[in-house]
């Protein structure tokens, strides 16, 4: 795997662009390109990049609905066919793991999406391995030297899909822990970002990844197929995805999963959310806050 700087990351995700977009994406400054999350494209409007959570018009021409379309052909390599599947969930993934979010008129068949007819957005994400980030929580999440069950807890935007990828990769590895089998259900593509095949962010020699499959069916899955010490899942939605936790922890894996809430009370208050404090399923909340331009990282023991 080729190791990329993040101003590298951003030039592999602007080849997606149309030329005339992609020109302009690449007029950043090289510190610009390195600290940008994501490239807008509404049409009508100016392009904008997403820096440090905020954007910022890079002041071209209006995006035409002609060059979202043609951003989707580049994507796809003029073969749309063969990303349908993709594009039915609202996203493509092209190589390096950047993710391109699709907006638009849909074509709905039979109660559910099979295209989009038109485009008015586009959302390019740019991906970028941040190795080590979660040197300061590890520790305190294997006693024994040994993952124990862990949740990750944090309002949307604040890396709880770049921790969780790295205590993959950690534990997988058997970085600052013992080596475990980790199978991951990664139902939208965005923890090891799959590419023909391969993950396109590293996740570890140990792991297995299934994608696009709905999290309750890719964890059940994984759980019979793979034989998995460890079941990681980015993002706890529905009641299906508690009940396959459950079940895989009544078979003795260990679970690492994230979810949206700013603190244990969240747990609490929401119904889903509640067995899994009932019932024990982890051991450890990873709570994430921004302080500054800096996440910070608190551990809390929620069963002994």
């Amino acid at each position: 795997m080729v190791r990329m700087t993040a101003a590298d990351s951003f030039v592999q995700a602007a080849q997606a662009l149309p030329l005339r977009l992609r020109q302009e994406a690449m007029s950043m400054t090289q510190e610009e390109r390195a600290r940008a999350e994501e490239l807008r494209l509404r049409a009508g409007w100016p392009m904008t990049a997403l820096l440090d959570g905020r954007e910022r018009q890079l002041g071209g021409p209006p995006v035409e609905g002609e060059e979202l379309q043609q951003l989707v052909e580049i994507a796809s390599r003029a073969s749309l066919h063969t990303v349908l599947d993709q594009v039915r969930r609202g996203y493509l993934t092209v190589e390096g793991g950047h993710r391109i979010g699709l907006c638009g008129t849909a074509v709905v068949q039979g109660g559910e999406i099979h295209s989009f007819r038109r485009l008015s957005s586009v959302n390019v994400r740019v991906a970028r391995q941040v190795k080590g980030v979660c040197a300061p929580v590890l520790d305190g999440l294997c006693p024994g030297g040994r993952l124990a069950g862990t949740l990750i807890l944090a309002p949307p935007g604040l890396g709880k899909t770049t921790l969780l990828r790295d205590l993959v990769r950690s534990v997988s590895e058997g970085e600052g822990c013992i080596p475990l089998r980790v199978a991951l259900a990664d139902e939208r593509g965005e923890v090891a970002a799959m590419y023909e095949g391969r993950p396109q962010l590293e996740v570890g020699r140990r792991t297995d990844v299934t994608e696009g499959c709905p999290k309750a069916q890719g964890l059940m899955l994984l759980l019979r197929a793979m034989n998995p010490q460890v079941l990681a899942v980015d993002e706890i939605t529905a009641p299906e995805d508690v009940r396959a936790l459950r079940e895989a922890v009544g078979c003795g894996v260990t679970l690492l999963a994230t979810a949206h809430g700013e603190g244990r009370g969240d747990l609490e208050r929401r119904a889903l959310y509640r067995p899994v404090l009932e019932e024990g399923l982890f051991r450890f909340l990873v709570r994430i806050r921004r302080s500054g331009k800096e996440r910070r990282y608190t551990v809390e023991e929620l069963r002994e």
